[in-house]
């Protein structure tokens, strides 16, 4: 009865966006006198209803006549699209209030609408046939799926291209989101770091109902590795992407970096340099929902972090989420780190290259400990510094106080100082 209770309490409170998705909070950055870049953002893309663009292995809802959104049952196939995701503002300028908090309201609702498949791609396995001591795949279905990446990458190289733009924002939200919330989580993400980058979410079948939804969901995360790797592999041989920021939450988190651990063997075994050959640049884990004990033996023995610029680990010592998945599971869970759950030479190996930061939140115990990511302005802040300027933890663009063994604080008014009424003090 108690084991139930608790995988309820987890699916409730890994909820990872408010139902419905609703604007962020201004950030700080934006309220301590930065000005938001509007001026830097393509006309085209100055709109309150913005296109946002997916890749799913959700099953899609509805007839093939009226295929409007995809729903929580897994598929074989991966689709590409677009939708739009709609702000609930009566024109560009008010938003560019709300977003500043020049127009302090409390609600303005993101809604998805207008989804449109561009490309279905052919269900995986494709099927093989042995030649003598060798299996290959047959001719005419594997010239097929080659074609359908071919169309994938023509439509992001005319996107690109239109827009001047050379860089990706990727999202991989965790359990219990909707297909719709993970694009107006997203939408959040590239809207306030200005638009920059194309916004691609990849949608995996999570959202599963009942007691045991968490179970189902994070066995879909694991169905879902291969069409992630297959993603990243298809945006890095696109010629005009140059670069790919990655943001993972809670158990999109494991989803992620399950296949680029996998890409970086691959890169690796082929003599290839993973970072380069992946174009990947700025990785983004927030309220991880990974075991430590997996991310030792897997990810750290695999130098995984050497795909990337940097690696920004948020750390939330009150993550309520992670507080019941880690006595569920008897594992202490990877957003919740503690210096101790680490040895010595095994923290040395993932910081040698100065690659990997451990970033903890501070004051992170309200409603919101899970969805920090996008709820808390202090981490959107950072999260939106990061993104932007590739400034790593402890410069002047990134003002994050040291607290010595690769972790860095964050307190409730970064990137500002502190108020002198604030009795909190830096702790680890």
């Amino acid at each position: 009865m108690i084991r139930c209770i608790l995988i309820a309490l987890i699916v409730t409170a890994m909820g990872c966006a408010p139902k419905p998705t609703q604007l962020s909070p201004p950030p700080n950055i934006y309220l301590n006198g930065a000005e938001y870049p509007a001026q830097d953002i393509p006309e085209p893309l100055r709109s309150i209803d913005p296109r946002i663009f997916f890749v799913t292995n959700r099953q899609p809802a509805g007839t093939d006549e009226q295929r409007s959104f995809f729903g929580k049952q897994r598929s074989d196939s991966m689709f590409f699209g677009e939708a739009t995701v709609k702000f609930d503002a009566a024109n560009w300028d008010t938003l560019l209030r709300r977003t500043t908090g020049e127009d302090n309201r409390n609600w303005t609702a993101l809604t998805v609408g207008d989804v449109k498949e561009v490309v279905q791609f052919l269900p995986i396995p494709l099927p093989v046939d042995r030649r003598g001591d060798t299996v290959g795949f047959q001719t005419g279905p594997l010239s097929t799926y080659q074609n359908q990446g071919r169309a994938f990458k023509q439509a992001l190289s005319k996107e690109l291209s239109s827009l001047r733009q050379d860089s990706v924002l990727l999202y991989i939200h965790g359990v219990n989101n909707t297909f719709d919330e993970s694009l107006s989580t997203l939408a959040n993400l590239w809207h306030f770091s200005g638009r920059r980058s194309l916004p691609l979410a990849f949608s995996w079948p999570a959202g599963n109902p009942g007691v045991f939804g968490y179970f189902r969901d994070s066995a879909a995360g694991d169905f879902s590795v291969f069409h992630f790797k297959e993603l990243l592999r298809l945006l890095a041989e696109v010629p005009e992407v140059k670069r790919i920021d990655i943001v993972a939450h809670s158990h999109g988190s494991d989803v992620a970096m399950d296949g680029i651990r996998e890409l970086v063997i691959q890169h690796r075994a082929a003599g290839l340099r993973p970072r380069r050959a992946m174009k990947t640049g700025t990785l983004i884990l927030a309220a991880a929902d990974l075991d430590v004990g997996v991310v030792r033996q897997r990810l750290a023995t695999e130098r995984v972090e050497e795909a990337f610029e940097q690696l920004n680990i948020y750390i939330n010592p009150n993550d309520f989420a992670l507080g019941l998945s880690a006595i569920l599971t008897r594992t202490v869970r990877f957003g919740k780190l503690q210096r101790e759950d680490l040895a010595p030479a095994e923290f040395e190996s993932l910081l040698r290259d100065a690659l990997v930061y451990f970033i903890r939140v501070e004051n992170g115990d309200n409603s919101n400990s899970h969805t920090y990511f996008r709820r808390n302005p202090a981490v959107l802040s950072d999260i939106i510094l990061a993104l932007r300027t590739g400034a790593k933890p402890g410069s002047a663009s990134r003002p994050l106080a040291d607290l010595g063994d690769g972790f860095w604080l964050l307190p409730s008014h970064y990137p500002g100082p502190r108020p002198l009424d604030d009795g909190s003090r830096p702790s680890r």
